[in-house]
């Protein structure tokens, strides 16, 4: 019987507190649109996704960094 001293406040706030939490809900506009976000998933996106290149592709469209670049001359003379 003494249980109920602390179940009854308890569920009380509890109460309180999703009474609150349905009202900010409502005025943050929560529930403004309930079908579009359902119905959004079925429509085509505008933008098409980037696919990724392979390592090979990659590697065909960078030229070497070797080939590219000049021989540092002057950083072996100071070393």
């Amino acid at each position: 019987m003494s249980i109920l001293f602390l179940l009854i406040p308890l569920s009380l706030i509890l109460l309180g507190v999703a009474i609150w939490a349905f009202f900010w809900a409502v005025d943050s506009n929560q529930f403004d649109d309930l079908s579009g976000p359902a119905y959004s998933i079925l429509y085509d996106d505008d933008v098409k996704p980037k696919t990724k290149k392979s390592s090979a592709e990659k590697n065909d469209l960078q030229p070497d960094s070797q080939e590219a670049s000049p021989p540092d001359s002057e950083d072996s003379k100071q070393s």
